[in-house]
């Protein structure tokens, strides 16, 4: 059956549950195996993604059970690792589950070959290639792996800060548990700190300390034991939020549900983008969050630096206020499931905005009304919900060819959820 989600124009309305934190769901799942111990993780969304990682990490000795109906992964007992000629790790197209354990893979000491689907294999890896030339850890890339040799040790590691901080949440989960203290040292002004702060808070709560100068030097002390947290519950993730909050912002009626106030998130930026806007935040009536459109909304500049992620679903807010709007410092989206500058840029002048991609960026001069059309999701989750939730306000059907299977990385049932919402079920 062809993958291809028609919506009509409609706009949404009713609460949703906003879905748990992808970021923290990976953090959490890698501690818990570590840890060796009984951990039940609550509150878990059983994307694509998240699987890729439970099924990683018993490749490496941990028990998990995943219950999709209840949203736990239970971890118990000692670990059941045994070396072996060589372990094979299946990534899917999970950037995170990549970078975060290619670190911890190379601790064990056997050949480890790590398998991606998509474009996962073509997104750079350049901070850990380094690392091995220095290390002497042997590596060859095929089209869809990456197999290495050798051992991670204890020492110093300088990483750009102008990467992804995926790489240094790799190193950090690995290199606790080495013999040997460690520092990772950052040059330039670190991108996406929010996430860094993500792995630091789950790490303090499986009994792993980091300390952390000013985002330049952080400080590993070797022999930590991560230890159970016992009980973790992941919280409602702001990324996701952002989609139904860009659709209130642009004349939905949509109440998100669940998210923390006080979240580490870098994605909870999404409020201040929507504010700076002309839009308001408010309390739904339920307590959730909401976001109300307003008649002075105008152009915005916003820095993507650290809020990768937002680009797609800040870029149909801009769709529609008067103006040009400016996304800068967004070059890393070129490297992402989809050139993500360009898809985006793409995907919205099919729905007749002006829009353009530069190097790092997108130029968008907003408009009233969309265009009917049909949209590509280029297999890419953000790409899909973003031409969703802009064909609200469309004026005519937008299809979306192989929208279902690009959702299942992150947020399985979004449609199902748009639907409800748009009374199009």
């Amino acid at each position: 059956m062809e993958d291809i989600k028609r919506i009509k124009p409609a706009m949404l309305k009713g609460t949703v549950s906003i879905p748990p934190s992808k970021s923290i769901a990976h953090r959490a799942v890698i501690a818990a195996a570590l840890s060796g111990e009984d951990c039940t993780i609550e509150n878990v969304a059983m994307s694509e993604d998240i699987l890729a990682t439970v099924r990683c990490m018993r490749e490496l000795g941990a028990k998990c059970r995943v219950n999709s109906k209840s949203m736990t992964i239970k971890i118990s007992g000692k670990k059941t690792y045994r070396p072996k000629d060589m372990i094979t790790l299946d990534c899917g197209e999970s950037g995170s589950t990549l970078r975060f354990l290619i670190p911890v893979a190379l601790s064990r000491g056997v050949p480890v070959k790590f398998v991606g689907h998509g474009r996962l294999m073509q997104r750079p890896l350049t901070p850990y290639l380094n690392i091995f030339k220095e290390r002497g850890i042997s590596f060859a890339a095929g089209d869809n792996c990456i197999i290495l040799n050798g051992s991670l040790k204890s020492g110093s590691y300088s990483i750009a800060g102008n990467v992804s901080s995926q790489f240094i949440t790799g190193l950090l989960f690995a290199l606790p548990a080495l013999r040997g203290d460690s520092e990772i040292l950052v040059s330039g002004e670190l991108e996406s700190k929010g996430y860094v702060d993500l792995t630091i808070d789950v790490l303090s709560k499986f009994g792993i300390k980091i300390d952390n100068y000013k985002y330049k030097l952080f400080r590993i002390r070797g022999g930590q034991k991560y230890k159970s947290c016992g009980e973790i519950k992941i919280e409602a993730d702001y990324s996701q939020a952002a989609f139904f909050l860009v659709a209130d912002a642009i004349g939905c009626s949509v109440e998100c549900m669940n998210l923390n106030p006080d979240s580490l998130q870098g994605d909870k930026a999404i409020i201040d983008i929507i504010k700076s806007s002309g839009a308001r935040i408010v309390k739904g009536p339920n307590g959730g969050l909401m976001a109300k459109k307003t008649a002075v909304m105008h152009g915005i500049t916003v820095d993507a630096r650290d809020i990768p992620d937002l680009v797609p679903i800040t870029a149909v807010l801009c769709s529609f206020l008067s103006g040009q709007s400016r996304i800068i410092n967004a070059g890393r989206l070129r490297l992402k499931e989809s050139d993500r500058l360009k898809s985006t840029a793409s995907e919205l002048s099919r729905l007749g905005v002006d829009i353009k991609a530069e190097r790092d960026g997108l130029v968008i001069n907003g408009r009233e009304l969309l265009e009917a059309n049909v949209c590509s999701s280029w297999n890419d989750h953000r790409i899909a919900m973003a031409v969703a939730i802009a064909a609200c306000r469309a004026e005519g059907d937008v299809e979306i060819t192989g929208a279902g299977k690009a959702v299942k990385k992150s947020y399985p049932d979004f449609f199902e959820v748009h639907d409800r919402l748009s009374g199009q079920l």
